[in-house]
């Protein structure tokens, strides 16, 4: 039974859950001798926090424990440790809770590591130290200064903007304001106080951002920033208050950042081919992405918000992120950058995967006479004019699809046709 989905455990928080933090801890630290944890803000986050780390203690694993901190804050930190260890389920819906193991350069455990951590919490092949060797947890202080003040060495003051902040309730609603401040901006907040529950649905897209949308163009902002719940991503909304797709913003960061290699991934838009990066694609994760950025590459990113920074760290970061849309918005309109970039239409969304028979899909899928087929995640069909992604979710029951081409009207008949045949292919038909 696979635990880790595509690169964290995320599950409804339950006894159950609960009881496999306890497992984890253990599991990890039987092999990891000196463990940071955080949690987000969730309502269950502190009660799984704590149980993840009576595991490590039970093991006699050294443990700090960073409190409520965002994941590329944990990240940043954790070169002082064997691993972190961060309690989040990222944008999932607030009845979600999961766990996410980090390396000392913050990258996400690769596969090899979860594989060892995953059998070993099935199998119960994990130890308890003696009672003479269990240790106590401390408190870790100062990790969100250090991160704050690693950013500010990369980024001047005095950028006179006024910018709007959507961190919906999450860890980031104390740190990215205050870090958009000491940079000089006027910071409008939305939802920055620490609820445990979300306001809107956490994940940074379009659909979810109406209030931050309406707030920058009423208040007349430069831009407005939305975080998910636990601060790895990043979305923005441009000085006319639209939000900008994350394949523009990936764009626009490599830009800024003078990256001739870009690792992303096999969903992002045919727009960054055309504009002279030297393209490496991976699975859709950021494990994936983070795995890839240790071979090489000047900058990494999700289109769906994460993006990395690897002079920081091999964890995506929001925060960062945010400071760079400010500083990329300090010099220009966003909405000039944006509208000087290449555009293909481009569409994203889903389906329930009950019943979907996946060899039947993949055979009609054919019907549809691609140039090429991609098989790295799912199924990728290139076309002349443009292509189409079906995917499985690695951590919900639904059929990714995600297509672009070169005219709306082709871009409506691929993902249309796409719908129809995955219909077709349920159990039954």
């Amino acid at each position: 039974m696979q635990q880790f989905g595509t690169s964290r455990i995320r599950e409804i928080a339950d006894k159950g859950l609960m009881q496999l933090a306890l497992k984890v801890g253990l599991a990890v630290g039987n092999v990891y001798r000196n463990v940071a944890v955080g949690c987000d803000t969730r309502t269950s986050s502190q009660a799984m926090k704590h149980a993840l780390i009576s595991g490590l203690l039970t093991a006699g694993s050294k443990c700090c424990d960073d409190g409520v901190i965002p994941t590329p804050i944990l990240a940043f930190a954790a070169k002082e440790f064997d691993a972190g260890a961060m309690i989040t389920a990222s944008h999932n819906p607030l009845e979600y809770n999961g766990i996410k193991l980090l390396n000392p350069d913050g990258s996400a455990f690769d596969s090899y590591q979860r594989k060892q951590i995953e059998e070993m919490v099935l199998n119960d092949s994990f130890s308890a130290a003696p009672w003479e060797e269990i240790k106590q947890s401390i408190i870790y202080n100062g990790a969100i200064e250090q991160h704050i003040d690693r950013i500010l060495q990369d980024f001047p003051t005095g950028l006179k903007l006024k910018v709007v902040v959507d961190s919906g309730c999450g860890t980031t609603c104390m740190i990215t304001p205050y870090l958009l401040t000491k940079l000089g901006c006027e910071v409008v907040g939305l939802n920055c106080h620490p609820s445990g529950f979300f306001p809107h649905d956490i994940e940074p897209t379009e659909a979810n951002l109406g209030d931050l949308i309406k707030a920058t163009r009423e208040l007349g902002a430069d831009l407005g920033i939305a975080h998910d719940g636990d601060g790895d991503r990043m979305m923005i909304v441009d000085d006319r208050g639209i939000f900008v797709p994350g394949d523009k913003l990936l764009a626009i960061f490599a830009q800024e950042v003078g990256a001739k290699e870009i690792v992303t991934t096999i969903d992002s838009s045919m727009v960054i081919d055309e504009m002279g990066f030297k393209i490496i694609r991976t699975r859709v994760g950021d494990t994936y992405v983070s795995e890839e950025l240790k071979k090489g590459g000047g900058f990494g990113g999700e289109p769906s918000g994460s993006w990395f920074f690897p002079n920081i760290s091999l964890c995506p970061d929001g925060i960062y992120a945010a400071a760079q849309a400010v500083a990329i918005a300090n010099r220009q309109k966003l909405s000039q950058l944006v509208d000087n970039l290449p555009h293909y239409p481009l569409l994203r969304g889903s389906i329930s995967s009950e019943g979907i028979v996946i060899p039947r899909l993949e055979q009609q899928l054919m019907t549809m006479n691609p140039l090429s087929v991609s098989n790295m995640d799912g199924i990728k069909l290139n076309f002349e004019d443009g292509w189409l992604l079906i995917r499985a979710s690695g951590i919900e029951p639904k059929i990714r699809i995600t297509a672009e081409a070169k005219s709306e009207a082709r871009l409506h008949h691929l993902y249309d046709n796409s719908i129809r045949i995955i219909k077709d292919c349920t159990e039954g038909k």
